[in-house]
């Protein structure tokens, strides 16, 4: 085993309100686990009404915990539940080793990915609203218990410093997203004012969003089997086989239980979504807890208020499954495996009837002189004939157009 993996306990407590997702929760807090490089060694659960206030677990349990961290010597203690400051507290002195929380692996997670100024920005606001109640007994935590999980980002020196250099930093680094943002919104004016379709991918983390920019732009984006691996949302354009250009935006991935200060820190991001013709949404196929991420990406879009854009529903990975016996559950669909040319064929196809559903039909002539309009029609219209008709000397033109544009006669 690598020298820098951290050996990880991972705690879990299935309640009356979580009974029905938790197995596929404690899955996915392996996999975020592994994501940031740490390596479980066990997994400690338990079923009870509810959590204990002060343990999460109970002293029962808490002891049991002593134990198991002594037996592997683990680490580090990743509870599948926000911890509230004294929570921590409490279970850090009965542990001595290091305790984060679900919500400080995924911060932890965006620390890494974050590659802009803009997404280490948001990732450092997040991560600074959250630990700053929690800085009670964080310092001598921190600098006794080293770096690691749970430590990127901000690092130990801030954490250790008092509340008032937290406060003014958080205040300097939502002037600096102000600034950035500003510039992103100027783009995003520049991109609507062209009158170019745009479509954003949406879905749940590790779906396949990156694997379908790139097959679609080869915009040759990061895109690996693991949770997050996109942060930074890129734009990329990609020409239709009949010559229209529109843009495609990739975004961060959904995750079961988002945790809000991460939605209040990418709403910048996430604002790439708003102003979209058209939302992808890619669904891994074969995941095991398919139904769930679907629904778990359709409540974050009704939190943001993305529900009026139409959605196309793009199931990937087909080749993972039996597809005879696959079942689709969001409609409109199509089915595809993006690893593969004829996948691109299928979603191109879907795609275009989507969008020939939102724009407006025009047929109109075109003189014979006119190549400069007709040249500008390809790409900005989706163009479905061009005949020349020499009585008229003209091109008999049929297609559709953006809402906005000047062909939507």
């Amino acid at each position: 085993m690598d020298k820098t993996t951290e050996k990880v306990i991972l705690v879990g407590v299935e309640t009356e309100n979580n009974y029905a997702r938790f197995e596929g929760s404690m899955k996915e807090l392996k996999n975020l686990t592994k994501t940031a490089q740490g390596d479980v060694v066990f997994s400690l659960t338990q079923k009870r009404p509810r959590i204990d206030s002060q343990t999460v677990i109970g002293k029962g349990k808490v002891e049991e915990l002593v134990q198991l961290v002594d037996a592997y010597e683990a680490d580090i203690v990743i509870f599948n539940h926000e911890l509230t400051p004294r929570q921590n507290q409490l279970i850090v002195e009965a542990l001595g080793v290091k305790v984060i929380d679900r919500v400080q692996l995924i911060l932890d997670i965006f620390a890494m990915r974050a590659r802009s100024k803009e997404g280490k920005l948001q990732v450092e606001l997040a991560q600074l609203n959250y630990l700053l109640p929690r800085l009670i007994g964080q310092g001598k935590q921190l600098s006794r218990l080293g770096g690691g999980i749970g430590t990127r980002g901000p690092g130990e020196t801030k954490l250790e410093s008092d509340r008032r250099h937290i406060r003014n930093k958080i205040i300097a680094i939502k002037r600096e997203l102000k600034e950035v943002t500003a510039h992103r919104e100027r783009s995003r004016q520049k991109r609507r004012a062209s009158d170019i379709f745009q479509i954003g991918l949406i879905g749940y983390t590790n779906a396949g969003k990156s694997t379908i920019l790139n097959l679609l732009t080869t915009a040759g984006t990061y895109s690996e089997d693991q949770l997050f691996a996109t942060l930074d949302p890129l734009t990329k354009k990609w020409q239709l086989p009949q010559g229209m250009i529109v843009t495609m935006t990739d975004t961060v991935g959904f995750i079961q239980d988002l945790p809000t200060q991460l939605i209040e820190a990418f709403q910048s991001t996430l604002e790439e979504s708003r102003n979209m013709d058209l939302l992808l949404h890619v669904v891994d196929a074969s995941a095991e807890d398919r139904l769930q991420h679907e629904q778990t990406v359709v409540e974050l879009l009704n939190d943001l208020d993305l529900k009026q854009i139409p959605i196309l529903t793009v199931y990937n990975k087909s080749d993972q499954i039996d597809e005879a016996d696959f079942v689709p559950t969001l409609f409109p669909n199509v089915l595809v495996s993006a690893k593969s040319t004829l996948g691109k064929e299928e979603l191109t196809r879907a795609v275009r009837e989507k969008m020939m559903e939102l724009l407006v039909p025009y047929e109109f002539e075109l003189a014979a002189d006119q190549g400069q309009e007709l040249s500008e029609l390809t790409r900005h219209t989706l163009l479905l004939s061009e005949q020349f008709e020499e009585d008229k000397n003209a091109y008999h033109v049929k297609g559709f157009a953006p809402i906005n544009s000047k062909w939507a006669r």
